[in-house]
């Protein structure tokens, strides 16, 4: 390879790996970070940014996750349902009763660029509650890496 030209990782050229993540007493926001980064692909030492070069994140026990401070109920979710007066708050708390895979989901979303490459790499995150997941396969073949 000579020495003047920058490499550049192509799509074709990276096989994304699997990992196994345990949410259980792990703060959303630090386990949302280090998913982004796995996401993105920004471990690897070849991380090219305008490539899709991350891999496959599978989070298992989302119902236990931690929310740290006031959040849990000071925290607000406001969304819009498109009628008239159809703005909808809640709180984490509420979000977490009723869907728990929410709040990480969110968060991560959050820490990725707003982009193409962004939605095809939040689809690789694999969200579950409790331990059982349909992806043992793709671990057991992969390097299973837990944080």
């Amino acid at each position: 390879m000579d020495m003047n030209k920058a490499f550049f990782l192509k799509a074709e050229d990276h096989t994304p790996t699997w990992h196994l993540i345990d949410a259980t007493g792990k703060v959303v926001g630090r386990l949302a970070s280090d998913i982004a980064i796995l996401l993105r692909g920004k471990q690897d030492p070849s991380f090219t940014p305008h490539t899709d070069g991350g891999d496959y994140v599978v989070v298992i026990n989302a119902d236990k996750l931690i929310l740290t401070g006031d959040k849990l109920t000071g925290k607000e979710y406001v969304w819009y349902t498109g009628w008239r007066s159809g703005q909808k708050r809640a709180t984490p708390r509420e979000k977490m009763a009723r869907n728990p895979e929410f709040v990480l989901q969110h968060s991560v979303e959050g820490m990725l660029p707003k982009n193409k490459i962004a939605r095809q790499q939040i689809r690789r995150l694999k969200i579950y509650m409790g331990n059982e997941h349909p992806h043992k396969a793709q671990i057991e073949t992969s390097a299973a890496a837990a944080l």
